[in-house]
């Protein structure tokens, strides 16, 4: 009987939880302008912890070799934004002549896209018709795709030049965050209840010993492929090297498919010059996604997830498709946060079973 009850007992949470959720999800016209307006309030103060989560451990490093804490903060935080502010004042304004004589080359890059769907439909007008709808069904959906990827990247560029207050805000608030960081993990562990900061602590770890090498090490793969793709455009005379060397570098964020991704437009510049330049973009992707998936990843990233390559695609196609690029990007980290969370719920249950039978 006793067992029932709690099935019961369980049903009933269940039903009342997804009663809330839908609930909520009715009133999001109310709560969502609030929600973004707390977004934007805190964004600066989420994007200087994750930059300070990355730039700790050098930090600690560096303190553990007998050097000050606040000169070991001074040199990383220098060197961490000296050279992304020399990164920004140099290749900015390369970036915008790049991007705007792209922009000025569209009606060209679209007369060729136009060119490659009328050939292609007309290779295939003598095929079955259900094979010609499904191909005519995926044109449609790439471009409704390119469509919607555009416009997110275009409103994500104005959002930035938007905030540029804001974004002015973000090293001074790193500096006092990697200066104050004990501070700061002292007031989580005083705030938190007594009952949940061992499990608390052992949770974050865990999340941090599965995801913090992963985020840092993607990150300076990223970088790195997408300095050599940049490099390796500008000397075979690709156009726009750094803005497709840029997309190589963000693209690579995204396992497996990434590569994909960045390969699409890439092809799409290169088809308006030359059949030789698509073949000489087309090799250099393949050469750096073979460095990164043999080279750089093993070399810096490791196996720091410890997840089968099937559960990180499942992330992804769920990710795209409920978030798009940005779903992409941060598909696999929100997996390794699921995965220790369920590890931790597991445990937890387990603990409270040997109590309760006890």
């Amino acid at each position: 009987m006793d067992i029932r009850l709690k099935w019961f007992y369980r049903l009933g949470f269940l039903l009342l939880l997804f009663f809330v959720i839908y609930i909520f999800l009715k009133l999001k016209p109310i709560w969502l302008p609030i929600a973004h307006n707390i977004v934007l309030i805190l964004s600066p103060f989420l994007i200087s912890a994750f930059i300070t989560y990355l730039l700790h451990p050098i930090v600690e490093k560096l303190h553990e070799s007998f050097l000050p804490r606040w000169l070991a903060i001074s040199i990383i935080y220098f060197l961490f934004f000296g050279g992304l502010g020399f990164a920004i004042y140099k290749g900015i304004p390369a970036f915008i002549i790049q991007l705007r004589d792209l922009t000025e080359n569209a009606p060209i890059l679209a007369n060729q896209y136009r060119n490659w769907i009328r050939l292609i439909q007309q290779q295939s007008s003598e095929w079955p018709e259900g094979v010609q709808d499904m191909i005519d069904q995926g044109i449609l959906a790439a471009e409704t795709t390119l469509d919607r990827l555009l416009s997110k990247a275009l409103a994500i560029l104005l959002s930035i030049v938007n905030s540029i207050l804001i974004i002015a805000l973000i090293p001074f608030i790193t500096f006092y965050m990697l200066k104050d960081i004990n501070l700061i993990k002292k007031s989580a562990w005083y705030l938190t209840p007594r009952k949940w900061r061992k499990s608390g602590i052992r949770f974050l770890h865990d999340v941090d010993e599965s995801l913090g090498g992963y985020i840092r090490g993607q990150i300076l793969v990223g970088v790195t492929l997408g300095s050599i793709a940049a490099l390796l455009f500008w000397i075979v005379k690709m156009k726009y090297p750094l803005l497709l060397g840029s997309i190589v570098g963000i693209t690579n964020i995204i396992p497996y498919f990434g590569a994909i991704i960045a390969l699409v437009p890439i092809i799409i510049i290169a088809a308006t010059m030359s059949v030789k330049m698509v073949i000489t973009s087309s090799i250099i992707v393949l050469i750096l996604q073979f460095t990164e998936g043999n080279i750089l990843s093993p070399l810096i990233v490791g196996k720091s997830l410890h997840m089968h390559p099937l559960m990180i695609m499942l992330a992804l196609l769920a990710g795209g498709e409920l978030g798009g690029v940005v779903g992409l990007i941060v598909a696999v980290p929100i997996l390794a946060i699921i995965k220790v969370s369920l590890v931790h719920a597991r445990d937890h249950f387990i603990q409270a079973k040997i109590k309760t039978e006890d």
